[in-house]
């Protein structure tokens, strides 16, 4: 079963962002089945594993019957899919649920539901103090929908937030909401055990588990057959995957893992998200290195230059370990693309130490990178043992600093493909023009291009960089 669900707003160029990171919520919706007695109606904040999650939620809608709409009025459930990493995520929701409260009051028979990481942080509140919606459903516990929604529809309060250290939800196979049908998310593990201090994950989402490696070989074989051309692998961390077989001893890890699914086919372009810096080996980079169809791209967060703000970030590394280790992703891979994740103003960040994390900016030169100023979140180490004594002005002010200075980066590394011929697989019409293409290169950089007749998205093309600014590449498509 593969329906066809629509996301609204679709940026190739967000693929790879960190999973802390905060995105626009984003309404996933489909054709209504005749044959289903209800119409559901799911909506999405937060980062790529959020939308994964939906994509498994909707299968198991799915399989009660339900079908789906874009037209939340005609929906008999809500589902809201959460995201509690930062205040301003968290913000959009608490508004979003407030004006589906008013609607409430004139549909008594709609139920709304909240998923993921904020039901799992917030469910007395949710539940009992505003009062705000019928479902409470943790991130490891979607399988449990048909009852929750068969209690909540009884009049009851439901509620399961429980965390496991099994689930993987490896034989659910998601509905893909992606409406190009070109690029898929194949989630490859949960949780973390990273306790990053300013960090909810490892407690919204539970301890580290990964799926069996054949399932996902099998996952990613079944997206092929379907004329899917690009996977991403996605995981907290995907450096720490490690799978057991505990019948046969035998061990598969994340190199491992990359191998088999580049074996699958050769025009299967494979990218992954997100890698921790201390995890990611020597043996994923010659991985990469060997196949042609690994992308030559890693997202690797550093969250600070400084060494004193790492450590009591948690991070398990030093700067001058991470510049090692970016001197060594060169090494092996000249042509390869960085980003990173960069806070600002974390707990007692002097004017120096900030300055630690532009001059180690200044040293890597990340194609790009998404910044944030420091958001304290309730229970975190963080917020239990150290002073958020940076003031929201200097915090910001910092922050402007980062990005205007990873804008001048971005611009550089842009103007440096010009010239250059790069294997582009066509996405998605341009959003300016119906008369341009636009796609990615391995490096994970988005070009615009016209179009040329007999191609088509999910096709590879050669094209040449002709202009560049620091968001986008435009280039033509140049013959073999």
């Amino acid at each position: 079963m593969r329906d066809k669900i629509t996301q609204k707003t679709f940026n190739p160029l967000t693929l790879e962002k960190k999973i802390e990171e905060e995105k626009q919520g984003t309404a996933y919706h489909g054709n209504s089945n005749d044959e289903s007695e209800k119409l559901a109606y799911i909506e999405t904040y937060g980062c790529q594993m959020n939308f994964s999650d939906t994509e498994i939620v909707a299968s198991v809608l799915s399989e009660m019957k339900y079908g789906f709409t874009n037209d939340e009025s005609k929906a008999d459930v809500i589902f809201i899919n959460t995201c509690s990493i930062r205040e301003n995520a968290e913000s959009k929701v608490w508004n979003r649920l407030k004006s589906l409260k008013q609607t409430k009051k004139n549909r008594p028979d709609l139920l709304v539901g909240v998923l993921g990481c904020m039901a799992e942080r917030l469910k007395s509140k949710l539940l009992e103090q505003e009062k705000l919606v019928d479902m409470v459903v943790g991130p490891d516990a979607y399988r449990d929908l048909p009852r929750l929604i068969e209690e909540a529809g009884g009049g009851q309060k439901a509620v399961n937030v429980l965390l496991s250290r099994e689930e993987t939800y490896a034989e659910i196979a998601p509905v893909r909401l992606n409406t190009n049908g070109v690029s898929a998310f194949v989630t490859i593990m949960r949780g973390c055990d990273n306790m990053c201090t300013f960090c909810v994950v490892p407690f919204t989402r539970g301890r580290e588990r990964s799926r069996d490696w054949q399932s996902i070989v099998n996952e990613c074989q079944e997206l092929v057959t379907e004329g899917y051309k690009e996977v991403t692998l996605l995981g907290q961390n995907v450096d720490s995957y490690k799978h057991l077989n505990e019948a046969t001893g035998e061990v598969c890890n994340f190199a491992q893992l990359l191998e088999k699914v580049a074996l699958i086919h050769p025009d299967l372009r494979v990218r992954f998200s997100t890698s921790h810096p201390k995890d990611i080996t020597d043996d994923v980079l010659f991985t990469m290195a060997k196949y042609e169809n690994i992308c030559n791209y890693i997202h690797l967060p550093v969250q600070s230059g400084n060494s004193r703000i790492l450590e009591l970030m948690n991070r398990g590394y030093t700067r001058e370990w991470y510049l090692n280790k970016v001197k060594r992703i060169r090494e092996i891979m000249p042509d390869c693309g960085i980003s990173a994740d960069i806070i600002t103003g974390f707990c007692s960040e002097t004017d120096e130490e900030h300055e630690d994390t532009i001059s180690l900016m200044k040293a890597v030169k990340f194609d790009y990178s998404f910044t944030f100023a420091y958001s304290e979140r309730p229970n975190t180490p963080a917020a239990k043992r150290m002073k958020d004594d940076v003031s929201e002005d200097v915090k910001k002010k910092r922050l402007q600093e980062v990005i205007e200075l990873q804008n001048l980066h971005s611009k550089e590394s842009n103007l440096s493909e010009i010239g250059k011929i790069r294997k582009v697989l066509i996405e998605s019409n341009s959003k300016r023009s119906d008369n341009d293409f636009c796609g990615r290169t391995d490096q994970n950089k988005m070009v615009v291009f016209p179009k040329k007749e007999g191609l088509s998205f999910g096709d590879y093309c050669r094209v040449k960089i002709r202009e560049a600014s620091s968001a986008t590449l435009k280039g033509e498509i140049v013959e073999e």
